[in-house]
């Protein structure tokens, strides 16, 4: 009888059928360009060298009046920065503090938050540099100011549910952008 089921066991565990595995999520794999610029020329007082693949769009008001604030879309990244121009009309640490405060609601969701300061005594360029690790919904954000009378801030956001892991080649891809519209940031 133990010879019987044996068989039995063995005949049908090599009946040849493939146990079905499942498999892993994957993700698209994102084929970008190669990294190249082009100069952006704002006439609200700034300019910056930005990447080819992004469209800087004009934002306006109500009225049609064109502001200094900019969109600029991330082209086959799926995000955009919101750019941010103030004329500073109160002391600079209450925009700097502003700013810093919206990095900190990202703190639930942050595994981490590295800075990186901007300090361009010689082109009167002054900020920081933020990037958000983990499931956050905005993974960069800058801001950079002449420290007397203007303010800008960048905030990225991705147009997809956050998650860090699938999001990391764009990221890594973006910072480098992003580290070159910073460091080529000018006055007017």
């Amino acid at each position: 009888m133990r010879r019987f089921i044996l068989f039995a066991i063995l005949f049908t565990a090599c009946s040849g059928e493939e146990i079905a595995i499942p498999k892993p999520p994957t993700y698209l794999r994102l084929e970008l360009p190669d990294h190249s610029y082009v100069k952006y020329k704002s006439n609200c007082g700034y300019s910056f060298e930005a990447s080819k693949i992004f469209t800087i769009k004009d934002v306006v008001d109500s009225a049609g009046n064109m502001l200094c604030h900019k969109d600029i879309d991330l082209g086959p990244l799926n995000a955009m920065i919101h750019f941010s121009y103030i004329d500073m009309t109160e002391p600079v640490s209450r925009y700097v503090n502003y700013a810093n405060d919206k990095v900190d609601e990202h703190k639930l969701k942050a595994t981490a938050i590295e800075d990186q300061r901007i300090l361009e005594p010689s082109k009167r360029v002054f900020g920081t540099f933020f990037e958000l690790q983990g499931d956050v919904a905005s993974p960069f954000q800058f801001y950079l100011t002449d420290s007397t009378n203007r303010f800008v801030s960048g905030v990225v956001y991705f147009n997809s549910r956050p998650n860090y892991d699938s999001l990391k080649p764009s990221l890594d891809y973006l910072k480098k952008d992003l580290m070159q519209l910073i460091n080529t940031f000018q006055w007017k």
